[in-house]
């Protein structure tokens, strides 16, 4: 099943595609897909980030692959950080190179966890009965201000459309084996396979319900593997006029603009 969020006529609704319609659903969500008998052409709606997380959790150097190009020992357990929710926008919404830290702006196409219920302290056996669904992903990173200027990551990774999400929630995935990618300007900069994470999709919903309790609607970014602007020789960062799209099998493509801060 996929479900999405979008804006019609004028109204923020979340509805489930059904082929080239959406039947919209009352609430979130997560509460319950109770379809109220209101459709809505696919093609004349606004597709939003199909979700507005109270939290945005993600994981660094999850791919060996990624480890070994940024020269960074593999992990003994999951590096986590956080985006500010703020940066979360949708499918064809500009990712706005800041006028503080234009210069340096890096991708990372990854798989997007969305948790469906409470979860605390929960197994990896148990763990994916807690999650909603899986969505695209895109980890922008100011790398200046992540490796050069500042002594963590929040600001480099928390700049406003900073982290894209889309087009929608898939539920039906098997997280573990799905072929994802990122296209820059057509040219494919990405291309790995779930099933080469470090540390699994159900590793991580129970390792984070350890260290806290997460919402529904939380997303987990899983992390990115190799082909990353800022390891390339030469590097390659993003500029206004470019276009990213990240596509995960099963899941759809999310495709965003790149602009300058005016």
């Amino acid at each position: 099943m996929r479900i999405a969020r979008f804006l019609a006529a004028g109204q923020v609704h979340y509805g489930i595609v059904e082929g080239d319609h959406l039947a919209a659903i009352s609430g979130r969500p997560w509460e319950g897909l109770t379809v109220t008998g209101e459709t809505f052409p696919l093609a004349e709606v606004r597709l939003l980030a199909p979700v507005e997380p109270p939290d945005v959790f993600a994981i660094g150097l999850n791919y060996k692959s990624h480890a070994a190009e940024s020269a960074m020992e593999l992990p003994k357990a999951p590096v986590i950080f956080l985006k500010a929710a703020s940066s979360v926008t949708g499918p064809e919404e500009p990712v706005v190179l800041p006028a503080m830290a234009p210069d340096e702006v890096d991708y990372e196409a990854e798989l997007a966890i969305v948790i469906g219920r409470p979860c605390r302290k929960v197994t990896e056996a148990e763990a994916l009965d807690y999650v909603l669904g899986y969505t695209c992903g895109n980890d922008v990173s100011a790398r200046d201000c992540q490796l050069k200027l500042d002594t963590q990551w929040a600001r480099g990774k928390s700049f406003e459309t900073f982290c894209p999400l889309g087009p929608w929630i898939e539920t039906d995935l098997d997280p573990e084996n799905a072929e994802i990618s990122l296209k820059l300007n057509g040219e494919e900069m990405q291309h790995s396979n779930t099933q080469h994470m470090i540390f699994p999709c159900r590793y991580l919903v129970s390792y984070l319900s350890q260290v806290t309790t997460l919402r529904p609607g939380s997303v987990i970014m899983t992390g990115t593997p190799e082909g990353v602007g800022f390891s390339r020789k030469p590097q390659v960062f993003l500029r206004s006029g470019d276009r990213m799209e990240v596509s995960i099998q099963g899941i759809g493509t999310l495709a965003n603009p790149v602009s300058a801060e005016q």
